[in-house]
């Protein structure tokens, strides 16, 4: 009985690795051009995992690895569409995102405060 009771100081519990949200790397963002519509967005980068209704023309995708309880991979991708509802920037964490020349076509940020 005292074996048994010991032995439960020395147990470590299990901890699984926990994949959440859209895995966005390189070559799929290498795919992605200014200038294209939502459904071609959707196709190479997948369904986002926020929408915002107060921001139509914003997508997020973000993706979090915790192997083993402990955080190893963050990453954060924002997508900016346009009035026409095209690809006018990609932001975030991967770097590489295809950009607009210009600054005209700028959507407002979630963090842009407005009246101020």
């Amino acid at each position: 009985m005292l074996c048994l009771l010991l032995s439960g100081c020395f147990l470590v519990p299990h901890k699984i690795d926990v994949q959440q949200g859209n895995y966005i790397d390189q070559t799929m963002l290498s795919r992605l051009k200014v200038g294209m519509n939502k459904s071609q967005v959707r196709y190479v980068l997948g369904t986002p995992l926020i929408t915002d209704p107060f921001h139509p023309e914003r997508w997020d995708y973000t993706y979090l690895h915790q192997p083993k309880g402990k955080l190893a991979e963050h990453k954060r991708v924002t997508v900016v569409f346009d009035d026409e509802e095209r690809l006018a920037r990609v932001e975030g964490d991967v770097p590489g995102a295809p950009e607009v020349k210009s600054g005209a076509n700028r959507a407002p940020a979630a963090n842009d405060q407005k009246g101020s």
